[in-house]
Parts: structure tokens; C-alpha cells; sequence
């Protein structure tokens, strides 16, 4: 189960609707919407905020999360160890390599090699 699908099992379960989750966690409907899509990718900061909304701690939904999903167990684990700097790093770096580059961007990046 990706990460948005486990936002919308713990909002159903919950029994709140996009309009109220996305109220609580001070984000927008369709944001919320398009991470529970799978369409975008949450920063871990707004992931905390959905948590806050949704009374659960970001420990417990990567706890649920990696049950179902058992390779991510390590690289959560991982992720706890790294310094504040290092997670922002790392949340660059993943930006970076989820957000899709346009096709100019890929052919520029390619006449550098």
C-alpha cells in the first residue's frame, strides 16, 4: 500500500472525510486529495500534520505502513538516525527524483554528460 492509500485506510477508519482531514491538517482539499491519489508526494512535515489531524503519531503510521510494506521497514529506520540537516538533504534529493523533469530539462541535463 503506497503512503497516500494509507493516509485514506486511517481517514476512513477515522471516519472523516477529505474536506474535514484536509481542514484539520490545514491543507487544502485537493492537495489532500492528490496525495491520496498517489498523484503527489507529501514532505514528512505535512505527513506529521495529516497524523496530528488524524491523532496518530508519525511512528505509528510508518509502524501500520511498514507492515504492509516490509522493505520500507529499513529505510525508516534509517531516516531515524540521520541529523536534522541530513533529513533535509534527503527530502531535496527525493524532490528532486520524484518531481518529473520536462523534456528541455532532460536534454540539457544530457548535453552536460
Amino acid at each position: 500500500m503506497k503512503i497516500g492509500e494509507q493516509i485514506k485506510s486511517f481517514r476512513l477508519n477515522k471516519g472523516y472525510s477529505v474536506n474535514r482531514l484536509a481542514n484539520e491538517a490545514g491543507l487544502s482539499q485537493s492537495y489532500l486529495r492528490d496525495v491520496e491519489l498517489c498523484k503527489k508526494n507529501p514532505t514528512v512535515e505535512t505527513l506529521s500534520y495529516i497524523c496530528d489531524a488524524l491523532e496518530i503519531s508519525l511512528a505509528d503510521f510508518f509502524n501500520e505502513y511498514c507492515r504492509q510494506e516490509p522493505t520500507v521497514s529499513s529505510l525508516v529506520e534509517a531516516i531515524y538516525r540521520l541529523t536534522p540537516t541530513q533529513r533535509q538533504l534527503l527530502e531535496a534529493f527525493l524532490h528532486s527524483i520524484l518531481t518529473p523533469e520536462s523534456p528541455k530539462e532532460i536534454h540539457k541535463r544530457q548535453d552536460i554528460l
